[in-house]
């Protein structure tokens, strides 16, 4: 195979994974900064029918915010192959942010979800168990440094860090309201938030072993 062929094949990859975290750190940086902030400001219209459960929320708010902003340093190989120590401390954090988020969340599953619909709340029960879950499986694996399963576990605990982005994504389209009350959407919109990416994502992690 000649050299010009081989530079052609590795060129989309060489580009592909920069654009596609370019992407998602800003479909994520305006999440944080139209749904996310506004709930600091601690303004009862901004809460609805959270209000009186607004410090988990924010707990919640902050956890997830934490994890979503530290997850693309923890795939960032230069960096974390220059600042190895760091990479560490950033990733405790990553795993604090998700246990404080997932303890919030569970908080709100059982108090103000329940009260609105079971279907709403078991949704985010389900959420976070996931993303309990697939952390806890990351952080099992580095302990035992199986660095590969680690990387696969991260990958799949991103993906559902990821839920809560996607998730104010869909319901903010227009064909949204018109599938019906959100007492009846809104679940739904939260399984397919996680489990269809992470279902693509297994299906690409299998797809690549040799």
């Amino acid at each position: 195979m000649s050299k010009s062929l081989i530079s052609i094949e590795k060129k989309p990859k060489t580009w592909l994974l920069p654009l596609f975290w370019v992407f998602l750190i800003l479909f994520a940086g305006k999440f944080i900064l139209h749904d996310a902030l506004p709930y600091f400001g601690l303004e009862e219209s901004v809460f609805g029918d959270y209000w009186p459960m607004k410090w988990p929320l924010i707990g919640h708010i902050s956890g997830g915010i934490l994890a979503l902003t530290l997850g693309p340093f923890q795939f960032w190989s230069a960096f974390r192959n220059r600042y190895l120590n760091v990479h560490r401390i950033m990733g405790m954090a990553y795993i604090c942010g998700i246990l404080i988020a997932v303890i919030s969340s569970i908080a709100l599953s059982f108090t103000v979800a329940l009260d609105f619909h079971w279907t709403w709340s078991l949704s985010l029960i389900g959420l976070a168990t996931a993303w309990f879950g697939t952390t806890g499986m990351a952080f099992r694996f580095i302990l035992l440094r199986r660095i590969n399963l680690h990387k696969e576990w991260m990958i799949r605990s991103y993906v559902v860090t990821f839920a809560f982005v996607l998730f104010r994504w869909l319901t903010r389209q227009p064909f949204y309201d018109d599938l019906g009350p959100f007492v009846e959407t809104g679940p739904t919109a939260i399984w397919l938030s996680w489990v269809v990416p992470l279902f693509i994502t297994e299906i690409v992690l299998q797809w690549n072993k040799k």
